[in-house]
């Protein structure tokens, strides 16, 4: 039915999308149109221009010159600029197509083996890669690196390292994986995933210029009172800090119980890799974690919740543990549901689903 639903509303937006605009306006795959401007800044006025808010704000009026949409920062580092470039040479459809494609084989690439059978329908039906792909972003990708390392990790482990380095495309997400790493002894996973980070940062030096980095590095701070404020809209972040500004705790609140549950969060994660329980379970944990850690994540984000949603249904063939099967159809769901609750209602779904799931991998973490 999910599957039927979300085949409906892909049709749905393409027939009634006018000039690359949905319905209401707004550019098809929302986000991208960030992306696709800071790729045309880059190729036409330098890397650093991407990072001037007026000027970027400027090329993305100039991809819809007829449409009034808002404002959608761009605060990525510069590996991913370099990553968004090429888009730059391809009309804005084209652009989206070919980045949706690419970030769909990248991820069902990664997640193939970790598929029970019959695994592949839920996961083209899983709500936050539709949420993933209406908004252009980027989580195909960064579930795709915690599905490789989970993949490789006890076969190749310097390659799968390198999977994980590709996330210094979207650095908050990668907070759990070296203090994981360092626990479960992975010091070639370490070695590759060191590699894989430094050669992507020297490529971006290389293509757009260390002004790039200054670039970055000078707008980077606005993220803060983007987030303290809630300027991307608190209902939208499945996270502890959005939860409680959401429930009108301050910021100092909000920051102090996001530190306390990322601290436990990795206290019990590093705790459990160090009894080193394989590739998997260590992937499922960083990925599991990183949503609870970050105080900086989306509900498209939530598509990082496939490599472990995945993993723990590999493990329950042959049963699932008590209240194993419903933190994992609530899981499941939380993509679809997470934003209409909180903006109806002001009541976070997030926190308390993701840490019910953490809860069971680190279960079955324990058990492996």
């Amino acid at each position: 039915m999910l599957a039927a639903l979300s085949l409906l509303g892909v049709v749905a937006a393409l027939v009634t999308a006018r000039g690359g605009l949905d319905p209401q306006g707004k550019p098809l795959g929302t986000d991208f149109v960030s992306f696709y401007a800071a790729a045309r800044l880059a190729a036409t006025s330098g890397a650093a221009a991407a990072y001037d808010p007026a000027l970027h704000a400027a090329a993305q009026q100039a991809v819809f010159p007829l449409a009034h949409y808002g404002y959608t920062t761009f605060l990525y580092p510069p590996p991913f600029l370099a990553l968004c470039l090429p888009l730059a040479l391809l009309p804005y459809t084209v652009a989206l197509a070919a980045w949706l494609a690419a970030g769909l084989a990248a991820l069902a690439t990664a997640m193939h083996k970790l598929l029970p059978a019959g695994g592949w329908l839920p996961l083209l039906a899983f709500p936050a890669l539709l949420v993933n792909a209406g908004h252009g972003q980027n989580a195909m990708l960064t579930a795709a690196c915690f599905a490789g390392y989970m993949v490789l990790g006890d076969r190749m482990p310097l390659l799968a390292g390198a999977a994980l380095g590709g996330l210094v495309i979207k650095p908050q997400l990668a907070i759990a994986i070296p203090i994981i790493l360092l626990c479960a002894r992975r010091w070639h996973a370490l070695l590759g995933a060191g590699l894989s980070a430094t050669l992507l940062c020297a490529g971006a030096t290389f293509s757009l210029g260390a002004d790039a980095w200054r670039a970055f590095a000078a707008a980077a701070p606005a993220g803060g009172p983007m987030l303290a404020l809630g300027l991307n809209g608190f209902a939208k972040m499945p996270t502890i800090f959005a939860a409680v500004r959401l429930v009108g705790g301050g910021v100092g609140l909000a920051a102090l119980a996001q530190a306390a549950i990322a601290a436990g969060v990795l206290g019990v994660a590093g705790a459990l890799a160090a009894r080193r329980p394989g590739a998997g379970a260590e992937g499922a944990l960083m990925a599991a974690a990183a949503l609870l850690i970050s105080p900086w994540c989306f509900d498209y984000d939530l598509l990082l919740l496939a490599p472990p949603l995945a993993w723990i249904a590999g493990r329950a063939a042959t049963g699932f543990l008590p209240w194993e099967k419903f933190s994992w159809v609530a899981a499941y769901v939380l993509p679809l549901s997470v934003r209409g609750v909180a903006t109806a209602t002001d009541v976070p779904l997030g926190p308390p689903v993701l840490l019910l799931l953490f809860f069971c991998v680190c279960r079955r973490a324990g058990a492996a």
